[in-house]
């Protein structure tokens, strides 16, 4: 590990940089302190992930190299003592864990704030190590300056099971409109389905996994299928993919559903859909609803704990349905290609979630005296 210098700065903790939504919000939240004269160090467990090419080139990586996060504790309790930065801003509760007890070891005076993406209660967590989390987020969050959950929901979730003091808490919706985002989503598509063809696209982006129930989707678009002509490209990786495929080609509707990966340009894709669909169980604030809506496309979501609900504010932007009702679902993807919500409404209600709002509120939290 590198010898680090004493420059008064910043540092953001994460486990890597794979392609999720809170990695993508730390990308966000670094890019936009950058604008206020910031100097800002990103701390990686380990340095991999698909969003490392977009770390801004004025961000220093710090590679702890510690592979899994469990053992970035020594690593990163000896960057906080050398470098001693201003502030820790880490994400993701596993990593919290991590840097609430390194921060303890190092025993210095840098500001440690948590930001939780998820709603913890409803979480479906599969590994022992995992469903033990809880436990220590209990005992070790408390230790921290301060903590944000990324929508009300989230926020009242942990002030209820982790009782937290509540003047610890804070509500900081995630930055994630900017200029960047537009300009990316005037790119053309890499997919033929939405370059040149009429046949209206649904869009689902996110992990291959439990949480996002895309099998739940894909029985949704099979419903639709039967009576109208479309198609479904469900962008993300993840470890869901062959048994999404299976269901795909058990349901008659492989010809009709894609799984192109990730994506390194989802924008260029959402500006062309017929509309996006978040299916999820559970979500902290779903960033990729937000960021469809910026795109001006049309939106349906399950009114899963957290977000959905906030920021379609109860419909007004996009039909909600209970999660897992596969025939709602069907319902509400139909009435919302007949019916779409105006785009310039969608567009001006993701400027509620901008970096603008955003990245004053964080670094007044994290003790930053240049703001």
């Amino acid at each position: 590990m590198p010898q680090f210098s004493l420059t008064k700065r910043i540092a953001f903790f994460l486990p890597a940089l794979h392609g999720g939504g809170a990695e993508k919000v730390a990308i966000n939240l670094l890019q936009g302190m950058l604008t206020y004269g910031v100097s800002l160090d990103l701390v990686l467990a380990s340095k991999e992930g698909p969003y490392l090419k977009q770390v801004p080139s004025q961000v220093r990586i710090v590679d702890l190299a510690a592979g899994r996060v469990i053992k970035a504790i020594a690593p990163l309790s000896r960057y906080l003592r050398e470098t001693q930065p201003e502030a820790l801003l880490s994400h993701m509760n596993h990593a919290n864990v991590i840097a609430v007890i390194a921060k303890v070891l190092a025993s210095t005076n840098t500001r440690l704030v948590l930001v939780e993406h998820d709603t913890l209660s409803v979480a479906q967590p599969k590994l022992l190590r995992a469903k033990l989390l809880p436990l220590f987020m209990k005992s070790l969050y408390p230790h921290a300056n301060a903590i944000v959950g990324v929508s009300q929901g989230a926020t009242s979730d942990l002030a209820k099971h982790l009782a937290i003091a509540p003047q610890k808490l804070h509500v900081i919706y995630n930055p994630v409109v900017d200029e960047q985002l537009i300009t990316k989503a005037k790119a053309i598509p890499e997919h033929p389905w939405l370059q040149n063809s009429t046949i209206p696209v649904f869009l689902a982006v996110g992990r291959l996994t439990t949480q996002k129930d895309f099998g739940s989707l894909i029985q949704a678009f099979a419903i639709l299928r039967k009576i109208r002509q479309v198609r479904l490209l469900i962008l993300g990786e993840g470890e869901a993919r062959q048994e999404l495929e299976a269901l795909a080609q058990k349901l008659g509707i492989a010809e009709d559903v894609a799984l192109p990966g990730f994506v390194e340009n989802p924008y260029a894709y959402m500006s062309r859909a017929a509309a996006f669909v978040l299916s999820s169980r559970w979500e902290g604030l779903p960033t990729v609803l937000i960021e469809a809506m910026a795109c001006g496309c049309p939106v349906v979501s399950t009114n899963c704990p957290s977000g959905p609900e906030e920021i379609l504010a109860a419909g007004k932007y996009g039909v909600l349905v209970p999660v897992g009702d596969i025939s709602a679902l069907a319902t509400a993807m139909l009435s919302t290609l007949e019916q779409p919500v105006n785009q310039e409404l969608l567009i001006q209600r993701a400027q509620d979630f901008s970096l603008q709002q955003a990245v004053p509120k964080y670094l007044a939290l994290l003790g930053h005296n240049k703001v």
